[in-house]
């Protein structure tokens, strides 16, 4: 099967996912990533996600820049839990120095959100240094703007993750809120 602006994917038929082979991603300094979709066969608007896709794949690092103080609010607020003297604990001085301490995932998830505006939603699992159990989810609503960022859960907005639509709008949600 082929995919437009994806090219050929190879199917998981445990998990009903499709694959397509690594492709540079312009928002991550042209990493190789692969593009995996869910629930694209049985979607009744596969234009929903080709959108998503081509727009994904366009965006540059500026997107990322906008969402630094998220992804920094989130390494301070684990950061918070430690002392200078413990294992682990890692300074970070500025939110533009966060990204010296995340390593981008080798997957980029493409799918249609189960509730609310039930829109095609991006979402990337990376490891970060300051965390790492739980590492780094990066979200982009409609492949365009990081909507959701902290430790993966899987949702991919934090009205999902909590069941309260007044988080619809919230990047990060700190820990402990």
């Amino acid at each position: 099967m082929r995919i437009p602006l994806v090219g050929a994917v190879t199917k998981d038929e445990r998990f009903d996912w499709l694959y397509s082979m690594p492709m540079p991603l312009k928002v991550f300094g042209n990493k190789e990533i692969r593009i995996v979709l869910e629930g694209y066969e049985e979607d009744g608007n596969q234009q929903d996600f080709h959108l998503a896709i081509r727009t994904f794949l366009s965006i540059g690092g500026d997107v990322l820049i906008a969402a630094e103080p998220h992804v920094f609010n989130y390494y301070r607020d684990i950061n918070g839990y430690l002392a200078p003297s413990d294992e682990g604990y890692l300074s970070i001085n500025k939110p533009s120095e966060v990204w010296d301490h995340v390593q981008v995932g080798e997957e980029a998830f493409v799918g249609r959100r189960p509730y609310g505006d039930k829109g095609i939603y991006v979402s990337i699992e990376c490891n970060c240094d300051w965390e790492p159990e739980h590492g780094l989810q990066i979200v982009f609503k409609a492949g365009k703007s990081v909507c959701k960022v902290g430790p993966y859960d899987g949702h991919v907005t934090n009205a999902d993750a909590y069941a309260d639509e007044q988080l619809e709008n919230v990047v990060y949600r700190p820990i402990g809120s």
